[in-house]
């Protein structure tokens, strides 16, 4: 799911500029397309992101090395599967896609598998890959990823007289939240909010409770949810989480009275201007919680020529490959060499590159399709027990059955 500032999960940049410009020196893909065709298309959600931008020069960079020419077209519908789906035999040569959507196009026959364009994926850091691999084919391949983390203001802590090194767990966060309150400050501030992005937010809580997403009426993951319940209902998290986007928790979090506050990898650059500093969210009886990958993937529908492909799949190569598309777009690299490089060129990035090799996609364990129909009842469910609609067990337990009835 894509998060700018205002509320999409992926694209903003926690790589700097700087770095940025360094990735476009050049894209090591060379191959000339069997098509006799040098003009290609791409599709991307980036309206925010000009011809100036980094992401523009990347894509301007593998034109130039694969001496064809590149058409970007940059969408502002949010609806990449409808802009897609309706597309009516004129698909772009590349699509960038969220994550999650990948299933629900592949499953519509609109991409190719890595088996009918020949890409390479061996490289690929195998838990950011498997967002795009269903029944053990790969339709498409991430640019790079992004997740989330638990910030913290150490003045607050300090004040409140915690050491961070003392949240372990559920238990101990909820402990440092008390202080903290009891202190005169506030707890902790996410995003609820009933879409995508509530779902996003909630993941890491509810894997690291143990849960599942093909049961969402566990033991588990009523343990998760009545720990975000209690934090509302004792005060060490604001009703406002309930409409939260992950943005207005941001700027929530940007006042310095709270302590903590769960969000992305792309506020690093905000919280490193702030004085603020990131853990991972801690699972229910210590480690960490694998929290969610975002970012999108570069998909190659399908073509009636299929000489096509060999070039799409350059182009592929270029953006994916190192750190060229990753650092553009804000994203932690995809491969390990990638990873390796934006290390290199900013050790700040260490934690979010952890972070992300901790990370688990949403459409995980095979759900495919399923994933978007399971998470609508998820954030629902979360809506539901947070307003005091109903408990969290009976709001987890009619998600499951609604769940299990539009799955049928």
């Amino acid at each position: 799911m894509a998060i700018q500032h205002r509320a999409r999960v992926f694209g903003a940049a926690i790589i700097t500029v700087g770095v940025a410009a360094a990735a476009l020196t050049g894209c090591s893909t060379s191959g000339e397309s069997s098509s006799a065709s040098t003009e290609f298309t791409l599709w991307d959600p980036y309206p925010d992101r000009d011809a100036e931008s980094t992401w523009a020069k990347a894509i301007d960079a593998c034109a130039a090395d694969l001496d064809i020419t590149i058409e970007r077209n940059a969408g502002n519908t949010g609806d990449t599967v409808k802009d897609l789906t309706t597309a009516a035999g004129n698909l772009p040569d590349v699509a960038m896609v969220d994550n999650p959507k990948v299933s629900t196009l592949a499953d519509a026959g609109l991409l190719t598998t890595t088996d009918d364009n020949g890409f390479d994926v061996s490289n690929i850091e195998a838990n950011i890959l498997s967002a795009g691999e269903i029944d053990g084919k790969v339709y498409g391949v991430p640019v790079g990823a992004n997740t989330l983390g638990l910030y913290y203001n150490p003045t607050v802590l300090e004040a409140a007289g915690v050491d961070i090194a003392s949240v372990t767990d559920y238990a101990s966060l909820t402990a440092a939240l008390e202080k903290v309150v009891a202190s005169g400050k506030k707890g902790i501030t996410f995003s609820a909010v009933g879409t995508e992005e509530g779902s996003f937010q909630f993941l890491p809580w509810f894997w690291g409770a143990g849960a599942d997403l093909t049961e969402l009426d566990s033991a588990q993951a009523e343990s998760a949810l009545q720990l975000w319940t209690d934090w509302l209902n004792n005060g060490l998290a604001p009703n406002s989480v309930i409409s939260n986007t992950q943005g207005t928790s941001w700027d929530e979090f940007m006042t310095g009275e709270y302590a903590f506050a769960e969000n992305g990898s792309w506020f690093k650059s905000a919280a490193d201007e702030a004085g603020y500093l990131s853990v991972q969210i801690p699972g229910i009886d210590g480690g960490v919680a694998p929290a969610p990958t975002g970012g999108e993937f570069i998909t190659i529908p399908v073509q009636k020529d299929t000489s096509r492909y060999e070039t799409s799949a350059a182009i592929v190569e270029c953006l994916s490959s190192g750190d060229t598309g990753a650092t553009a777009l804000g994203y932690v690299a995809p491969t390990a060499d990638g990873q390796a490089a934006q290390l290199a060129a900013d050790s700040s990035l260490e934690f979010w590159i952890g972070a992300v090799g901790d990370a688990k996609p949403r459409t995980a364990d095979n759900l495919g399709i399923s994933y978007g129909v399971i998470s609508e009842q998820l954030y629902t469910a979360v809506q539901n027990a947070l307003s005091g609609a109903a408990s969290p067990a009976d709001a987890l337990a009619e998600a499951q059955a609604a769940a299990a009835d539009k799955l049928k």
